[in-house]
């Protein structure tokens, strides 16, 4: 429940913004100085009268929030304290080792390490559980102060002292910290004999660099067709999605133009270099978690009938941000425009402009969206993400595979696995025999993994309201059938959902072997959206249709 403060705050944050909004440049310089004012007087009565002791910075910082959640969710301030952390999300660059740690329980453990750094260089283990930082004992420190210790300058030195399976004393380690780069494409190969696959997973500086140095890669491999795997990917840098693009476009074409307030924020963007290949067939793939630049790349190589899009309808965000720096090293990262594909169409889903009564937001109604025609006549529509040529099927993990991953069993198990056999696998064709399954249905048997499933979360709603309705007594024969329907299924729930929790063991055991590219192609064989773009790909009957090429 948002206070009294609060409210207070957000009203003068808020007021200030709606005057701006209605007046002439003189009125709008004094409602500026007025409001600034009231805030200034407003906080200093309430710091100073307030019943209990209040927190300055938690004071000011909930006003700034609540007046910058009042726009969008991407305008944000950020402190200096957290300015480090933000500049990491935009480079993919930070001072460290290379290790990923994750709390599992009251564990700190190490999950991933980055091919090629100190972590791995220096004998560092996935599943390492890490107990001490600099004779730091991680029990006494938060998650963000022990991933804080873990960081730090370049050459600067830190270890690590681990407890390690099969170990019977603690191990210690020295490394010296690095600048370590976070990969845009932690992977590419072949997915067959002519088919070359990019995970592009993020848009920081170099991620057209990464790109072009994989496709030219594949080209040289045999590949007679390219899968770009956008899912997931949130965005990022919007000249990095027009350099991506440009990798498939002539120069000289418009990739994404962006309108905004100001003048100066109106500008087009096109290809300004040699493309690598204008005429190899591809397929993009996309999801719900494909979202701005993302966007750009998939919506640009749409409207030009370069690549045949397939997944799931994309995020929806087509608002650009940019990052201006603030007094005392805080940052404001602010929307400053919209933007729009080659066709025109703008692809952002929630309307902030037009808030509800009750400042709630929703979605641009279907009957505003508008028709667009591709280079080559096929219709798109804007205001609502990017739509697949090709559609496919989300897979939801059920819940029990979900807590099983969050609680640690896939790790562990796969830990485990890994140190009875100290033979790699090849993560491709690896899999786990049923007998191999069976031996972590066992293992699972005095693990406390309990979980409530979505429908018995509906058959209590409905239990709730047929009490509420004076109908409880006389369908509690019916209820009570159904809970012990529940509870028997859910004593083989290890054996009903085999195959998407054997998918995350291999995937897992595989990635403790190979590290990221090892779970990565053992996630391939289950990979319908892979498949498809696959098999479409050697189709160019089918492709050629789909684009509309004659």
């Amino acid at each position: 429940m948002m206070t009294k403060k609060k409210i207070l705050l957000l009203t003068f944050f808020i007021g200030a913004c709606v005057a701006l909004s209605f007046t002439s440049p003189s009125e709008r310089y004094f409602e500026i100085a007025k409001n600034l004012d009231i805030f200034a007087t407003l906080f200093k009565e309430v710091n100073a009268l307030y019943v209990d002791e209040v927190n300055p910075n938690k004071l000011v910082r909930t006003g700034i929030d609540a007046m910058l959640t009042s726009l969008d969710p991407y305008t944000n301030y950020i402190p200096e304290d957290e300015v480090e952390d933000f500049r990491t999300i935009n480079t993919g660059q930070y001072g460290g080792i290379g290790a990923i740690t994750r709390e599992i329980g009251n564990r700190t453990v190490v999950t991933m390490l980055m091919q090629g750094y100190g972590a791995q260089r220096g004998g560092l283990r996935i599943g390492d559980e890490v107990v001490k930082i600099d004779d730091i004992d991680l029990s006494k420190l938060s998650r963000e102060e022990s991933g804080q210790l873990m960081k730090g300058q370049v050459g600067t030195p830190v270890s690590l002292t681990v407890k390690r399976l099969g170990a019977e004393k603690p191990v210690r380690l020295e490394f010296k910290r690095e600048k370590i780069k976070l990969n845009n494409v932690p992977y590419f190969g072949m997915v067959g004999k002519d088919i070359g696959y990019i995970q592009l997973t993020d848009f920081t500086p170099d991620a057209a660099k990464e790109v072009r140095i994989a496709l030219v890669s594949l080209k040289e491999q045999g590949a007679k067709g390219a899968i770009l795997d956008l899912r997931g990917n949130p965005g990022g840098l919007l000249i990095e999605a027009v350099n991506i693009t440009n990798l498939f476009l002539p120069k000289g074409k418009l990739v994404v133009s962006t309108k905004g307030k100001i003048p100066e924020n109106n500008l087009n963007y096109e290809t300004l270099n040699a493309p690598v290949d204008t005429e190899i067939p591809v397929s993009v793939l996309i999801n719900r978690g494909s979202a701005s630049a993302s966007e750009i790349v998939a919506g640009t190589l749409q409207d030009y009938d370069r690549g045949v899009i397939v997944g799931e309808k994309s995020y929806g965000k087509g608002l650009v941000q940019v990052s201006r720096p603030l007094s005392y090293n805080s940052q404001l990262k602010v929307t400053t425009a919209k933007y729009y594909t080659p066709t025109g169409r703008c692809i952002q889903v929630l309307d902030y402009t037009h808030r509800r009564e009750d400042g709630s937001v929703g979605s641009i109604p279907d009957s505003l969206k508008r028709t667009f025609k591709t280079a080559n006549g096929r219709v798109v529509y804007d205001g609502g993400g990017i739509d697949p040529d090709v559609k496919t099927e989300a897979h939801e993990a059920h819940v029990l595979t979900q807590v099983l991953f969050e609680k640690g069993f896939i790790f562990d198990f796969a830990a485990q696995y890994v140190f009875k056999h100290s033979e790699p696998v090849d993560p491709k064709t690896f899999t786990l025999s049923s007998d191999e399954y069976q031996q972590f249905v066992v293992w699972m048997k005095d693990k406390n993994y309990s979980y409530k499933s979505y429908l018995e979360y509906q058959l209590q709603q409905f239990t709730e309201e047929a009490n509420k309705e004076k109908y409880y007594t006389e369908l509690k024969p019916q209820l009570d059938q159904i809970q012990n329907r529940i509870a028997e299924n859910k004593k083989n729930e290890l054996s009903l959902y085999k195959d998407e929790i054997k998918m995350l063991l291999e995937e897992e055991i595989a990635s403790h072997y190979h590290l990221e590219k090892g779970g990565i192609e053992a996630g391939f064989k289950y990979d319908d959206d892979i498949r498809q773009a696959t098999d479409l790909l050697h189709n160019t009957p089918q492709y050629k249709k789909l684009l509309n090429i004659q």
